[in-house]
């Protein structure tokens, strides 16, 4: 009977965080569940706190991170990155495009996807509609980039640090990951730049783009380098091999202090910009899976999973790549990857390698979500940003400029992580 109960509480947690019935935030539908989880008796209180105190690490990578995006995006960053783009393009939309590709590449590997598909689309909407341009290849550009190339970095993908944990190996993920996420991007951008060839027909003055200016504080370029620092002190982290979460509260710090030395510190602001309820809902859906994993559910699907691939390593590899970015295109990207991680610790044979299918988990839920709008939070949070400028995205569109980038990409990295395992 708990079985039943608790496989439908997890079942109806997914469809409220898709349907938000009632407005029902997705912190909220997550958090819901986490108490059915609780009050049913299917997770104990003391294995929810042994939970959720696992994760600390987490926890601290998603506050820094969410620190230093709000204080870039408020010293302009984005802004002076988008107008730089612009002025090097001269009026070539194909430039503009290659451009804000390689910036919105460079965002999500300091900053994260997140980042880039809710903070990069402002600016680069404000941006391509003052200059009278197509709008929707450069918006499709964002939302698709924070996706491709947000296995570059450990820091690129806070789903990255959900699944390896506290200590990353960075030439390990560079070994699994790097050739995959370069690929992946060009693929990327050499589809979308033949896809929407003669919408990228269309030139545009440069002398419009000072239309950007407004947008950009004095604090930027210093918040610019700030973040360079930033990223460099993350990478030296994970290559070794410290905890995330501590350098980007301490990052987030030193670019609070900056912005403080310079009177342009808001803290009431910066408190406003950070999205709380994504603890929320990391709580709720770390509790929920627990209790998945109490009745034995995460085993079962990691057994069966692997099963598919029972007898070739290369065949278990594409399964659980493939597996992970369906779960992801269907249920979210985060329940996703815990679920993964979790069979996967529980399931693995003996005779496969465990650390090459924990890559394989997360490229498939790094550049899984990008076939559907309900794959990550970021996309849907950049679909319901793109109704303020009266945007409405076809799912169908989206789907299919997904089918033509994603599972090539999967198939060419299950390849390579197979190849080096």
């Amino acid at each position: 009977m708990q079985l039943v109960l608790g496989l439908g509480i997890f079942v109806t947690t997914l469809a409220a965080i898709l349907a938000r019935p009632a407005r029902l935030s997705e912190a909220q539908a997550a958090l819901a569940g986490a108490l059915a989880m609780l009050l049913t008796g299917i997770v104990p209180l003391d294995a929810a706190f042994r939970a959720l105190l696992h994760e600390w690490n987490v926890y601290l990578f998603f506050l820094g991170l969410m620190t230093t995006t709000v204080l870039a995006e408020q010293a302009g960053v984005f802004a002076l990155l988008a107008r730089l783009a612009a002025v090097w393009a001269g009026g070539s939309s194909v430039r503009l495009y290659v451009a804000l590709f390689a910036v919105g590449t460079v965002v999500t590997a300091v900053l994260s996807n997140d980042a880039t598909a809710l903070l990069l689309t402002p600016v680069v909407a404000t941006l391509v509609l003052s200059l009278g341009l197509s709008p929707m290849p450069f918006l499709f550009a964002t939302t698709f980039i924070a996706d491709t190339a947000s296995f570059s970095l450990p820091v690129s993908n806070p789903v990255n640090v959900l699944v390896l944990g506290e200590r990353i190996d960075l030439p390990t993920f560079f070994r699994f990951l790097l050739v995959p996420a370069l690929g992946g991007i060009l693929v990327n951008l050499v589809v979308f730049l033949w896809w929407f060839r003669r919408a990228l027909r269309q030139r545009y003055d440069p002398a419009r783009v000072a239309a950007l200016e407004k947008h950009v504080s004095p604090l930027a370029r210093p918040m610019l380098v700030g973040l360079v620092l930033l990223a460099l002190a993350e990478v030296g982290a994970a290559w070794w091999q410290l905890p995330l979460g501590p350098v980007a509260c301490c990052g987030a710090l030193g670019l609070a202090l900056v912005a403080w030395r310079a009177g342009q510190l808001d803290p009431r602001r910066l408190a406003r910009g950070i999205s709380w309820s994504l603890f929320g809902f990391l709580t709720g859906m770390i509790v929920v899976v627990r209790g998945l994993e109490e009745l034995g559910l995460t085993r079962r699907f990691g057994a069966w999973l692997l099963a598919l691939g029972e007898g070739s390593f290369f065949r278990a590899v594409l399964v659980v790549t493939f597996g992970t970015a369906i779960g992801a295109n269907l249920v979210n990207n985060v329940p996703m990857a815990l679920i993964m991680r979790t069979a996967l610790a529980q399931s693995a044979p003996s005779t496969f390698p465990l650390e090459p299918l924990r890559y394989a988990v997360l490229l498939g839920a790094d550049l899984g979500p990008n076939v559907t709008t309900v794959g990550s939070l970021a996309t849907v949070l950049w679909v319901f940003l793109l109704r303020r400028y009266g945007i409405t995205v076809s799912l169908r569109q989206y789907i299919v400029l997904g089918l033509l980038v994603v599972p090539a990409v999967l198939t060419l990295g299950s390849l390579w992580i197979w190849l080096l395992h």
